[in-house]
């Protein structure tokens, strides 16, 4: 008998493209190197003796650029990783052996947008706006969805719609929406596998707050044990209603790395 799941797709999938682009002098944390490609070769510069011609390419880039996931290893709290794992000691040659990318495998699983402007009646949150337990909890009942154990969260701020426009996006004197330590205890209560956000952040930026403090990523990452994805494209998703679908995730198998660029996808049937 063929196999169940390779049937559904050959009755046919949609999916939306949850990834970003990556252009140089796209927006990002300022805490993190820049993404740059450029073309050591370019067609003409050498040709062969039957008129063909190759082009390449070379990239240089911090791992929590553009659409990323951030590994276990990318945030510590008083010397000490998830788990307890020792920071310092985990870090063995430049490479976190524990918890790095590496150590991530791919994702196949269920996932649930939260619609928080949708919730609201806006275009998108206001700089510095906090997502609520109370919005999150109303998010769940509006869309007629229960989070599970092991879920991929999606929360949708509307503050993708700048990315376009560079440091707004970035946020600095407005501050960026997003949860704060009560919205991450909620989703590490709810045990997601995986959060994600069309944030730069993840979670809430206070107005000249910057990154200073991070309270969503201690309680995640440290804490619970739960991986978070940044600056998601969550507009068609919430266009298309598509608040139940399956997730599609694969981080680069970079040994040791904090993080790793991804081009996530929602799936479901046609």
């Amino acid at each position: 008998m063929s196999d169940q799941l390779l049937q559904a797709v050959q009755a046919g999938v949609q999916f939306v493209d949850l990834g970003r682009q990556l252009r140089v002098g796209m927006p990002q944390s300022p805490n993190h190197p820049q993404f740059w490609h450029t073309l050591p070769r370019r067609h003409g510069d050498m040709t062969r003796s039957d008129g063909g011609s190759a082009a390449n390419d070379m990239i240089t880039t911090g791992t929590h650029v553009g659409t990323h996931i951030d590994a276990l290893a990318h945030v510590s709290h008083d010397g000490k990783l998830h788990g307890g794992a020792d920071a310092g000691q985990s870090c063995l040659g430049g490479k976190y052996v524990e918890h790095g990318v590496h150590t991530i495998s791919p994702m196949i699983r269920r996932g649930v947008l939260l619609d928080i402007p949708g919730l609201l009646g806006v275009e998108r949150c206001d700089g510095g706006y906090e997502i609520t337990v109370a919005d999150l909890d109303a998010a769940c009942e509006a869309e007629g969805v229960e989070i599970a154990e092991g879920d991929v969260v999606l929360i949708r701020s509307g503050w993708g719609q700048l990315f376009s426009e560079g440091q707004a996006y970035v946020g600095g004197p407005s501050g960026v929406p997003g949860v704060s330590e009560a919205g991450a205890r909620w989703l590490s209560q709810k045990k997601v596998h995986a959060a994600g956000a069309d944030t730069i952040a993840f979670e809430r930026l206070a107005p000249g707050g910057g990154h200073a403090l991070l309270p969503a990523h201690r309680v995640l990452l440290v804490e619970s044990g739960i991986y978070i994805i940044e600056a998601l494209d969550l507009e068609e998703l919430a266009a298309q209603k598509m608040y139940e679908f399956t997730f599609l995730l694969v981080p680069l198998n970079i040994f040791g790395a904090t993080g790793s660029p991804v081009r996530p996808l929602a799936v479901k049937s046609a």
